[in-house]
């Protein structure tokens, strides 16, 4: 995908989260937030963004698991893995 393109994904997925919040959704997501990188930050590289999409898609998917036998529950297992595996070098401790 093209950053822009991204971005885009990255800003969907941002209008999902704040749906579940507004919900009154009682899931937090500390680990998107704790990357301090939103769509709006277009200077941030592709990869951050790539790494932002990944783990908020594996916190959305936490949020609307029922059990870890579930589609959604495999889809987090996913997203984990994935975030995991795309680390930009910049974020490696």
């Amino acid at each position: 995908m093209h950053k822009e393109e991204l971005i885009h994904l990255h800003t969907l997925m941002v209008q999902l989260k704040r749906y579940f919040e507004e919900g009154g959704c009682n899931k937090v997501f500390p680990g998107y937030e704790s990357l301090q990188i939103s769509p709006v930050h277009v200077h941030r590289s592709k990869a951050e963004h790539k790494h932002a999409i990944f783990v908020l898609g594996n916190e959305l998917a936490r949020a609307m698991e029922e059990d870890e036998f579930s589609g959604f529950g495999r889809t987090s297992v996913r997203m984990q893995e994935l975030a995991n595996h795309c680390i930009p070098p910049m974020l490696k401790v």
